[in-house]
């Protein structure tokens, strides 16, 4: 049987590319879950450990939210009219990091004894709501981010490691031209030519991301 709309998180759920999507619904598709790992493990390591997470347990996180995609990925039904993946990544992002800090607090909990209490402790760790505002600002933020370094590691392949190097500088950096000319021994049309060839392919990335995904 597919998946139950019935799922809270389920019904949030818009697909990012259905292509790729249709992809992940087979195990095999070691290329298609490549893709989509190595696009967002970076966004939900970062918010899980912006909601207070340490290393180990943000990759924890990682681990436990992809788990959870690919349970649910082969039998999916998905429903254009419902919500972007942005926030259905989100919502499930948000109820894996929940879920991780209960199981963790169930164990501390256990270790300590049935009279111990977490508020107790005076150095407990602060964890951040990750149903409030705060959370949703975090992970408006990383969102941004990891599109753009997604984008910029899709046109890695399509161009020379000088010509990204040229435009990071350049452009994401904002350095002066004469500046990256000098530091990285080329010409002035050198970089000009660098800058609009990988900026034309970077922007074209970035909205093909967006419309993927918002």
């Amino acid at each position: 049987m597919a998946s139950s709309i019935a799922d809270p998180e389920a019904e949030a759920f818009q697909p990012t590319r259905q292509s790729l999507l249709s992809r992940l619904r087979d195990w095999q598709d070691q290329a298609g879950w490549r893709e989509f790992f190595d696009t967002y493990w970076r966004l939900i390591y970062k918010v899980a450990r912006d909601s207070g997470l340490a290393d180990a347990e943000a990759q924890d996180v990682v681990q436990e939210t992809f788990i959870y995609l690919s349970r649910r990925m082969p039998n999916f039904r998905y429903d254009r009219a419902r919500g972007s993946f942005k926030s259905w990544l989100r919502v499930v992002t948000r109820s894996r990091i929940h879920v991780h800090v209960r199981k963790e607090k169930r164990h501390t909990d256990q270790v300590r004894g049935p009279s111990a209490s977490l508020d107790a402790e005076p150095d407990a760790v602060e964890f951040a709501d990750p149903a409030g505002d705060a959370l949703d600002q975090v992970w408006q933020r990383e969102w941004e981010e990891n599109l753009l370094e997604a984008a910029l590691r899709r046109v890695r392949s399509k161009v020379s490691s000088q010509q990204l190097l040229i435009f990071r500088l350049a452009s994401l950096e904002q350095l002066p031209l004469t500046q990256v000319a000098r530091k990285l021994g080329v010409s002035l049309p050198q970089i000009y030519l660098a800058r609009h060839r990988v900026g034309k392919l970077f922007k074209s990335e970035v909205l093909h991301l967006r419309r993927e995904t918002e």
